[in-house]
């Protein structure tokens, strides 16, 4: 299975890379996201180690049940090769409405089909009121004309 496109990236290949990348997220769909990451995959997330699709998949599970509302923009920082880093934000309310704006960095590197083998990702929690929200298209993919991160300020 091969997942474009495929490394050594572009800065057209890579920001390609990030867009689906985020949509895929978007959509918060577990069982989707894990066919872009190898079967044994590697992650490093906040302080929590992940291996393997079926850890990925759980993981994504138990996060989205929690992270209500959950909306993300992904941004290309850098690229080389096979990896590609990013900068990102994603809003979301816990089960008490509390909202979050998470900021983080994460670093990826993919195989030859271009399947993510290793992902490490730093990310902090700021908590933020409703009306503070810059996120607010409908749930799914962020629509093509929405802003990206530079262009919000963040």
């Amino acid at each position: 299975m091969t997942r474009s496109p495929l490394p050594p990236f572009t800065e057209e290949t890579a920001r390609l890379k990030v867009r689906s990348a985020e949509n895929a997220w978007n959509s918060r769909e577990p069982a989707k996201v894990v066919l872009a990451y190898t079967v044994g995959s590697q992650w490093r997330n906040r302080s929590e180690f992940i291996e393997g699709r079926d850890q990925i998949q759980g993981f994504l599970t138990a996060k989205w049940e929690q992270e209500k509302e959950y909306r993300l923009i992904k941004e290309l920082w850098a690229f080389t090769g096979n990896r590609i880093a990013v900068r990102f934000a994603y809003e979301w309310h816990d089960q008490t409405d509390q909202w979050f704006r998470s900021f983080g960095n994460e670093n990826w590197e993919f195989d030859d089909a271009g399947l993510m083998r290793r992902r490490i990702a730093s990310i902090n929690d700021l908590a933020i009121s409703e009306s503070e929200r810059m996120f607010r298209w409908p749930q799914g993919p962020r629509p093509d004309d929405h802003c990206e991160l530079s262009q919000l300020g963040l």
